[in-house]
């Protein structure tokens, strides 16, 4: 069983009914005795970084997805500010991060002063070394993106994925069972489907 994690921020609504039409059986839910039974746990996120943690602290979640990620290894899909989350810290606020990717969330500083931000659309990702959870996916898929801060990782070897909107930001990140994405596979169509199978597929 899929767990999605609700902790207030995320297209929760979006993000199940793209679960159900992958055919992944999946559960929205707040409650730490589901969350703790979960195969696997997606941590969506719509919001700013400073809100996602204290929704987290206020929550008392920070503990138990620490035990079930650090030490149980349940695989985890971050994504978008769900994946920021999981940096150590973010230019976006004050507060820590979950500190589970050795990155910083830092926000868009582009070449064009007339490229808007965020980053809002569909844009191509090149992956960059083999993982199950891009099965299927490599250099043509394209995925829909809405942020203004993406994840700098400090250890090459967790990027899976770049994508580039003036300069090239990191789209896919992976560090053992944590995965996490700086798309909306909910609002990517076949291509989003595809990465949730991958993910749900994964032993």
């Amino acid at each position: 069983m899929v767990i999605i994690i609700d902790y207030g921020l995320g297209n929760l609504g979006s993000m199940l009914n793209m679960m159900e039409k992958s055919y992944i059986e999946a559960i929205v839910s707040a409650d730490h005795k589901v969350i703790a039974k979960a195969d696997k746990l997606i941590l969506p996120g719509v919001g700013s970084f400073d809100t996602g943690m204290q929704s987290l602290a206020e929550r008392m979640m920070i503990p138990l997805l620490n035990e079930l990620v650090l030490e149980k290894k349940v695989p985890i899909l971050g994504i978008c500010l769900g994946m920021q989350l999981m940096s150590k810290k973010s230019e976006e606020g004050k507060m820590s991060g979950l500190g589970w990717l050795n990155a910083e969330t830092i926000r868009f500083k582009l070449p064009d002063d007339r490229m808007k931000i965020p980053h809002m659309g569909w844009n191509q990702i090149t992956v960059t070394q083999d993982h199950p959870l891009l099965s299927g996916l490599q250099d043509i898929s394209r995925f829909y993106f809405v942020h203004s801060y993406h994840v700098a990782s400090l250890n090459p070897a967790n990027i899976l994925a770049t994508s580039h909107y003036g300069i090239d930001f990191n789209a896919v990140m992976v560090k053992e069972n944590i995965m996490g994405v700086q798309f909306h596979p909910e609002k990517s169509h076949k291509f989003g489907m595809r990465l949730l199978n991958n993910f749900a597929e994964l032993v």
